[in-house]
């Protein structure tokens, strides 16, 4: 509670003591024109998609979800999904819980395209989705001051007693946060055994690994166990409001596994989308003032409110692109809103006024709103999601032509 306390009193000193943070992230005034400033229809379709997959997760630990693929929430939209396991940690700080789930795709030829996960080309896909925590706020804080050392753990074929061999990606000086990865030791006990049987039953499905808030952090760290140590390689990562995980060692190390920020890489071709909304304050905690950063592969949604469109989404570059959520970083986002209305040739939008001259990392009200507000409001398992959802039409239902959800 005393560090909870403190984080509320770090904007109040601040602001007392001058613009030496909101100078340490400059707005930056030109844009690579080579660089689309909104992401296309289909991978808007995939990641509107995937945020229903991922609020399917609250179901876990409060009402469940039983087979074949049944919930108080959002299963109906995916007929074709087969539930695996599911699994729930507990209530502690490194609570964590999830599904498995298969999505047999073009087997199942009466579902509509908006209700598979895939699309008509494709066999199927396995699906790992995680949760996030109810008390995200107290893990990021509480835990924040003690990083931990990261090491891959050796593949289960391996006996988990020796260490594997020395792989293709070495992570070098790395440390992360304590929470997070106890948070995936808990996980990946029940995790990994269900997971392979799978993988060696369908080894032409695509793994699909998605998850909110603290669910995200655990989904880069199973993630980059999969591919680095288990060898997987047909693997695709999408998160929402996800914390910063590691120091600069360990965001060098996951970069470089999943090609993200490569100088000629297509953005929307990358496996590992990390999808940011303005306002919400997660996304830039643990502060970087605690020797925390950012990784690629943002796509940052800048519309405040309910619902967006794919202009309101844009691809990042780097680890701290200043037009995304990295502007916020210490930076009034009325400037970042400003900037962004220029390049449009607009006015400047009334999202981008009063309140912004708080920066997000500081918004904690927003936790329970833009931390929230991905696609649709996430975290609570009732009948069609949340109530702020009630009425609202689906998204257009765009037709994917890539491979990707």
């Amino acid at each position: 509670m005393m560090m909870f306390s403190s984080l509320l009193l770090y904007p109040v000193a601040a602001f007392a003591f001058g613009s030496r943070l909101g100078n340490q992230y400059s707005i930056h005034q030109d844009h690579d024109a080579s660089i689309p400033n909104h992401i296309s229809a289909s991978l808007f379709a995939s990641l509107e998609r995937l945020s229903r997959l991922v609020d399917i997760t609250y179901c876990v630990g409060t009402t469940g979800i039983t087979p074949p693929f049944s919930c108080a929430s959002r299963c109906n939209d995916f007929p074709t999904l087969e539930l695996v396991t599911t699994w729930n940690t507990g209530v502690l700080m490194s609570d964590s819980c999830g599904y498995i789930a298969v999505d047999h795709g073009s087997r199942t030829g009466s579902a509509n395209s908006e209700d598979r996960v895939v699309d008509d080309k494709h066999q199927g896909a396995i699906i790992v989705a995680f949760r996030g925590t109810y008390s995200i706020t107290n893990t990021v804080v509480d835990l924040s001051t003690i990083p931990q050392e990261y090491v891959p753990y050796p593949s289960p074929d391996q006996g988990g007693s020796e260490p594997p061999k020395e792989p293709k990606h070495v992570c070098h000086n790395c440390t992360v946060h304590m929470g997070f990865l106890a948070s995936w030791k808990i996980a990946r006990t029940v995790v990994l055994p269900a997971l392979e049987p799978l993988h060696e039953q369908y080894p032409d499905y695509p793994v699909y690994l998605v998850g909110h808030s603290l669910g995200g952090a655990v989904a880069a760290l199973a993630a980059l166990e999969l591919k680095v140590i288990s060898g997987w390689e047909n693997l695709v990562v999408t998160t929402f409001g996800e914390p910063r995980v590691g120091n600069d060692g360990f965001v060098d190390y996951l970069d470089s596994v999943f090609e993200l920020g490569g100088v000629g890489n297509p953005i929307e071709a990358q496996k590992y989308r990390r999808v940011t909304h303005v306002d919400d304050p997660v996304p830039l905690l643990p502060l970087s003032e605690w020797g925390y950063r950012s990784h690629a592969g943002e796509f940052f949604i800048s519309k405040s409110d309910l619902p967006p469109e794919p202009s309101d989404i844009r691809p990042c570059v780097g680890n701290s692109d200043p037009w995304c959520i990295a502007g916020s970083a210490g930076e009034p986002l009325r400037t970042t809103g400003q900037a962004l209305a220029q390049e449009r040739a607009q006015e400047t939008p009334v999202w981008t006024r009063g309140l912004w001259d708080i920066p997000s990392r500081f918004k904690l009200w927003q936790l329970f709103f833009a931390h929230r507000d991905y696609f649709w409001r996430l975290g609570l398992c009732v009948p069609g999601g949340d109530p702020i959802d009630w009425g609202r039409d689906k998204y257009p239902n765009f037709t994917t032509t890539s491979d990707e959800l």
